[in-house]
Formats: structure tokens, C-alpha cells, sequence
């Protein structure tokens, strides 16, 4: 079995801000919610999985905050354009069949991880989509990322993909690519457990955490390639004796770093995995559509649930 989760605010913001204005005849802003449909359409297409969740931020932990009360302070708040396509995008998910989950004080990378760590016990494979480099370090042999950002789609590879001519057609569109080991190696020089002790020496501006000055990606990769781990280069002894004074200086905010960025594996879930099959409700769904005035979406959808054998005559036309 194969297990789709979507880092829903990622898919959001890159909506809204990728189509630009678009609304409906009473002005209310759509183009975040068609953005979003659109890609969740894709995915469903490109992976074909059998369970699915949208998973959604709400909130900081506790343990983030308390441990750098600055953690994530900068970040604007959401435009209210978009703010107010939340609820009616989280209703057209719903009613696309995949089920979307949050919990109080807690972030979606967390959630996420949590859910792979349920479903390998399984013996289900996981597709994560999103670009939060933090949920790159739960890839392995069974937990792919499912990425549209341009640096990847060069490398484009379908081989999870359930028939050969689609993942000719993948590969041959580069619309989309998995990253696995390999690909997560090759990008940032180290495996994904690695990326853990990569990021709390570089750290993350768009999160607020402070790393190393002067310190990037590929120094830090080098450093983890020798040493092999946080800890190691810490406790190196060969180290030329700027570079040790600069570690040993940071060494308390480095832990710090790795403390915050690691994910947290073993959450409570919202909803159990075995209840997140994909029942689409087709009357529902193209009503919505059609009030949204996603004339085409409402169509394509129509035509599908007819191929199923499922009755939309009930639906009124707007």
C-alpha cells in the first residue's frame, strides 16, 4: 500500500502566490484554493495512492518556543485573501475524499512524521509532498518526497509510479520528481539522517534559528562527510584551530539546533491511518465546485463519477 501526506500550508502559500488574482462573480478570492485542487488532482494521478491526508499547522510546540523563544517570530501573518480560502479549500479536500488533520500547538513537519512512522510499521510506503527541507530527513528506502520545485525537476523519476507509460510520461514531462536517498544525497551532500547535524550548523533563517557564521551547506557537508555526525566534529581533535574555536564557542547552540529541528515521531494521530482511504463524494464535491464557479474542475469531476456509475443528476446547475 502507498500513503500520500501533503504538507498543506506549503501547497497554500505556493498556490495563492503562484496564480495571482482570480475570483469568483462575487469577488471572493479562489486562485489558492483552484491552485491547490489542481496539484491534489496531480498527486492523486502521479502517485496513485491508497490512503491520503492533508496535513495542516496549527500552531508552535511548546518545546520549540521554550527552547528559542524567537522561533519562527519574524513570519508575516497570513494576507486575509488568503486566509479566507482556508475553510472552503479544507471542505473541497474533505469532500475529495482525503482526510485533513491538524492538532492544537503542533506543526504539520511533526504530524507528518508521526504519521510515517505508524504507517512503516505497516508495511506502507509513504509519498511526502512538499520543499520543507526538515522532512527530508525521514526519507529512506520506503519514504520518498514528492517535489515540484524547479531544482529538482531536471532529475525527475517516476519509478514508484504504478504503470511503466506513466513514468515514461513523468520522466518525459519533468512535471514532477521523487527524491529518495539518492536524490536527498546528491542535493545536500549528506544521507537524510545526516541533515539533522547539516541544519543546526547552517540553520535556517526562514525559521528564525541561528547557525554557524559564515558556515553553508557545503562547508557543513564536508565537515559530515569527514566526521560523520554533530557530535564527532565536536569532539575532533583535528580540527585546524579556528574552525574548533568557532564549533566549540557554538557548541551549546548547536544541540540547541538539532533539538529543534529534529522532528517529533511519535504523536498522537487525529485520525488513524486505516481510516484515511480516498472516498471521494462526487454530489458534494461538484456542487462545491460549481459554487466556487470551477466550471471545467466541476466538469472533468462530473464526467469521472459518470465513468464510476455514480448518479449526479441530482445536481443543479448554478
Amino acid at each position: 500500500m502507498k500513503l500520500l501526506l501533503v504538507d498543506g500550508h506549503y501547497y497554500l502559500y505556493r498556490s495563492f502566490f503562484a496564480i495571482g488574482e482570480l475570483s469568483n462573480s462575487r469577488g471572493e478570492p479562489t486562485n489558492a484554493i483552484y491552485g491547490f485542487i489542481r496539484a491534489l488532482r496531480k498527486m492523486l494521478v502521479d502517485i496513485k495512492p491508497d490512503l491520503a491526508v492533508v496535513v495542516w499547522d496549527e500552531g508552535l510546540p511548546e518545546r520549540r518556543t521554550t527552547l528559542q523563544p524567537e522561533y519562527k517570530q519574524h513570519r508575516e501573518e497570513m494576507p486575509n485573501e488568503l486566509q479566507a480560502q482556508q475553510a472552503p479549500l479544507r471542505l473541497l479536500v474533505s469532500q475529495f475524499g482525503i482526510t485533513n488533520v491538524s492538532a492544537p500547538n503542533t506543526e504539520a513537519d511533526d504530524l507528518i512524521a508521526s504519521y510515517v512512522t505508524d504507517a512503516l510499521t505497516k508495511k506502507i510506503k509513504c509519498v511526502i509532498a512538499t520543499n520543507d527541507k526538515d522532512i527530508m530527513q525521514l526519507v529512506s528506502d520506503d519514504v520518498v518526497i514528492y517535489s515540484v520545485a524547479k531544482a529538482d525537476l531536471t532529475k525527475a523519476d517516476a519509478t514508484i509510479a504504478d504503470k511503466p507509460q506513466l513514468a515514461q510520461q513523468a520522466k518525459e514531462n519533468y512535471s514532477y520528481a521523487l527524491l529518495g536517498v539518492a536524490e536527498v544525497k546528491e542535493k545536500w551532500g549528506v544521507s537524510p539522517p545526516q541533515l539533522l547535524d547539516l541544519l543546526a550548523l547552517t540553520g535556517d533563517a526562514a525559521d528564525n534559528i541561528r547557525g554557524l557564521t559564515g558556515v553553508g551547506k557545503k562547508t557543513a557537508a564536508t565537515w559530515l562527510q569527514r566526521y560523520g555526525s554533530l557530535e564527532e566534529l565536536l569532539s575532533a581533535r583535528d580540527l585546524p584551530l579556528k574552525i574548533k574555536e568557532k564549533v566549540e564557542s557554538s557548541c551549546q547552540q548547536l544541540r540547541q539546533n538539532r533539538l529543534m529541528i529534529e522532528l517529533d515521531r511519535d504523536l498522537p494521530l487525529p485520525v488513524p491511518l486505516e481510516n484515511c482511504e480516498i472516498v471521494p463524494d462526487y454530489p458534494s464535491l461538484i456542487s462545491t465546485l460549481q459554487q466556487l464557479e470551477f466550471r471545467s474542475l466541476a466538469t472533468e469531476l462530473e464526467k469521472e463519477a459518470q465513468r464510476l456509475g455514480i448518479d449526479t443528476k441530482s445536481i443543479l446547475p448554478l
